[in-house]
This record gives C-alpha cells, sequence and structure tokens, in this order.
C-alpha cells in the first residue's frame, strides 16, 4: 500500500473506494510496472524502433529526477548495468543499494550545491564514456532543480529565480524555459559532446509530453528562445525583482552575444509513461467498482480548473469523476499546502449545496507544495464559508486538512506522472 494512512482515513464506504482508485493510479505509476513493457535483457522496444542493446561493450545509466533510483532499480533488474549515476531528491532514500551507482540527494523545487555538484558529475561521467558504450538516460520530473549548474550567474542568483517562478504562477514549461537560458546543462546541453550512444527513457510529468519541458529537457533540445524567457519575465512582471546579472545574461542571449540552447536533439528520446498511466488504471478499478466512469485532464489556472470540475460532476448517482493533470497556483500567503489541497478546498467550498459527494486530489510524487503530505480526502461537509476563505487567502489549505483530518499520507513516492484526483457521488 502506497498511502501510508490509508485505514484511518478509509473511516465510510466511499472515502475506502476513493482511496482504493487513487491506489491503482499509483501503482500505474511505478516504473517497476512499466520499464519491463519496454526493456528486455537483449533490446530496447520504443515505437516501433528496437535498440539492439548485445551490441555494446558497456552499458551505463543516468537517473534524474523523483522517479531516477526506482527506475534504476527496475532497468537494473532486467539487464546488466556497469555503472551510474542517481539524483533524487533530498529527504527520500534511495530505493536501490549497489556500490554500482553514486547516489545525489539535492534539492527540489530549489537547486543547492549538492545540485551542482551533481550536475559537474553526470557532464564528466557522460563525456568520458567512448564508442561501443551506451548511456540509458532515465529522466523523471524534478530533474530540472536536481541537476543545476548556472551559467555566468551565481546559485543564489538561480534559487531566487527560482521562487520567483514559483510564486507566480507561471506554467512548468514557461518556468523551464527561463531555467535552460541560464543554465550550462539543461536544453539539450548535457548531451552535446558526448562521443558514445544514448537513449533516454522518460516518465512525463507535463502536459502533451513536451519533451523539451520535461526536466527542462537536459537529454532533448530547446524550441525556445532568449526572447521567449524575457517575455515571461515581462508577463508576470518580475523585471524589477530579478537579479540585474540574470537579466545580463538574458540581453547577451539575446543581442547574440550568446549562444542559444541546442535546436536539434542529439538521440533519441522516449516517453515511456505518463499521467493517462494513472488515470486509465484508475478508470478501470471504479468501473469494477460499479461507478459509471467520467474521466478529464486539467491544466492551467486552479480556479478555471475547479469549474471545469464542478461542470463534469454528474447530476446521476453512483458516479465516479476521474481526474489528472496539473494547475497552476499563485501563492498568496505563508501558509502550508500544495495544488491538491488547495484545489479539494475550492472544490469543497463550490459543492456546499450539492448531495453528498466525496472529493480526493494528491501528487503520484506524495509531496504536496511545502507541506509534508501528498493530497486531501474529505466528503462535501458543512464547514463556514469564511473559514475556508481565510485558509485559501494564506495558501494554508494543508492546516485546513490537519483540522478536517484528511490529508493523505504517502512520503516520497519515487515516481511522479502529475496528480490524479476523484469525486464520488
Amino acid at each position: 500500500m502506497i498511502i501510508q494512512n490509508f485505514e484511518e482515513l478509509a473511516i465510510t464506504e466511499k472515502k475506502k473506494d476513493c482511496l482504493e482508485i487513487l491506489e491503482s493510479g499509483l501503482q500505474a505509476a511505478d516504473p517497476q510496472n512499466i520499464l519491463p513493457n519496454y526493456v528486455t535483457p537483449n533490446e530496447i522496444r520504443l515505437n516501433g524502433k528496437i535498440i539492439d542493446i548485445s551490441k555494446y561493450s558497456n552499458i551505463y545509466t543516468v537517473a534524474f529526477g523523483k522517479a531516477g533510483d526506482s527506475m534504476t532499480r527496475a532497468i537494473n533488474s532486467i539487464i546488466s548495468i556497469k555503472s551510474g549515476i542517481i539524483v533524487i531528491p533530498k529527504g527520500s532514500k534511495a530505493k536501490i543499494k549497489s556500490k554500482k551507482f553514486q547516489i545525489f540527494n539535492s534539492k527540489h523545487p530549489k537547486p543547492d550545491k549538492t545540485s551542482v555538484k551533481a550536475a559537474k558529475e553526470v557532464m564528466k561521467f557522460v563525456e568520458n564514456k567512448k564508442n561501443k558504450e551506451l548511456i540509458i538516460f532515465l529522466v523523471s520530473g524534478g530533474g530540472s532543480s536536481l541537476l543545476a549548474m548556472p551559467d555566468e550567474i551565481t546559485l543564489s542568483d538561480k534559487v531566487h529565480v527560482t521562487d520567483l517562478l514559483l510564486k507566480s504562477g507561471a506554467t512548468i514549461q514557461e518556468f523551464n524555459c527561463i531555467r535552460k537560458h541560464l543554465s550550462k546543462i539543461k536544453g539539450g546541453k548535457l548531451v552535446q559532446n558526448m562521443k558514445c550512444d544514448g537513449v533516454s527513457l522518460i516518465m512525463s510529468d507535463v502536459e502533451d509530453d513536451d519533451l523539451s519541458s520535461i526536466a527542462s529537457g537536459t537529454t532533448f533540445m530547446d524550441n525556445t528562445t532568449y526572447q521567449d524567457a524575457m517575455d515571461i519575465i515581462e508577463k508576470y512582471r518580475l523585471k524589477r525583482k530579478i537579479p540585474i546579472e540574470v537579466l545580463q545574461v538574458l540581453g547577451n542571449g539575446l543581442h547574440d552575444q550568446k549562444p542559444e540552447t541546442p535546436k536539434e536533439s542529439k538521440m533519441d528520446n522516449f516517453v515511456i509513461a505518463n499521467n493517462s498511466n494513472c488515470l486509465e488504471s484508475m478508470e478501470k478499478i471504479a468501473k469494477t467498482k460499479g461507478y459509471k466512469v467520467t474521466r478529464i485532464q486539467n491544466y492551467g489556472d486552479i480556479k478555471e480548473v475547479v469549474k471545469k470540475i464542478l461542470d463534469n460532476i454528474s447530476e446521476e448517482q453512483k458516479t465516479c469523476l476521474i481526474f489528472g493533470g496539473e494547475p497552476t497556483v499563485k501563492v498568496l500567503g505563508k501558509g502550508e499546502g500544495g495544488r491538491n489541497q488547495e484545489l479539494v478546498l475550492r472544490i469543497l467550498k463550490n459543492t456546499q449545496k450539492l448531495k453528498k459527494i466525496t472529493i480526493a486530489s494528491m501528487g503520484t510524487d506524495g509531496i504536496d507544495g511545502n507541506s509534508n503530505f501528498a493530497g486531501a480526502i474529505i466528503d462535501n461537509v458543512k464547514v463556514d464559508l469564511n473559514i475556508m476563505k481565510e485558509f485559501l487567502k494564506n495558501s494554508d489549505s494543508a492546516r485546513f486538512f490537519q483540522k478536517q483530518k484528511g490529508n493523505i499520507k504517502t512520503g516520497h513516492t519515487h515516481m511522479n506522472l502529475m496528480d490524479i484526483g476523484v469525486i464520488l457521488k
């Protein structure tokens, strides 16, 4: 069971159903249930392409992202890996114990000194491999922060920009556009000088599986420009808050005094799992429980996402709305919580007059915002409107659900396929 407080939360039949549906979504995101579909001891089969791995003298792995260790463990149980590097978030204990793998725990969502150290080691590792050798890159969301190699700016400048973007409500694509143009490793720069062969197996945590956005396209390429990065800064009115050194780097790029990010990919990059894997599994379980299922994906501003979810709640009984994706939230206060807890609270606020429903949403990575929880579950019980408004105003949804005993706890799940949610009626 990935949901650690399942028994504690499953106090009604509906909540139990809801949690079992969420659990099936989490199980579907586990690399051990995904990688064997593509990798055998002799070959990797992806989208009709077959890579014969028996022809290589040595096979290595470089894994970065929230699922880095679990992806390495899954592939290492299928093929013989000579050695590798794993970069995962601080606070998450590696799921693989082997002297073959060098493990770094760096900070997320803001980079730290370990992120820089890990990036340098990864760059060195990649550039030292020879012809007739193969590196399998295992990429998952979170990689942008875990590997950091600031370009002509300090780490604290990079952290400051990350902080501003996190609070601005910028989308992950916008966020990563700026990160790529302030980095020596992102946007395909990591593999630019690679002499050996490489292939990238990716677990997607972004809309439309945009390869240039997942972990900032470290092994792919970049279709954005310095101009795009400056436009995003203008859009969110961040120019006056951003360090002058950062604006200088972007300005130099804008005036062709710095090369653009790579516009062609050096190797094959394949998405092997995404949010739909979770939702499909959840739909199957809900149907076996006798629910009539509707399935949607949500992106964009959280208020718009709430509207879309409310529009899709059925009038009929014994229905299940399954939703996934990732809304964007503008942080307003100094409270504790993340986008899933806030989403559940906003839906609760808007369904006070509806007949009884059960609402839940959680991040598949197990960490929602700055809280220690994955998300929240609640029935649409009557709560004073002003109380809910106050918690929302202070971005304090985790504490609201602490009082309601509705926070879902998983700890680091070692996977990351965006958010999953359920409404049962």
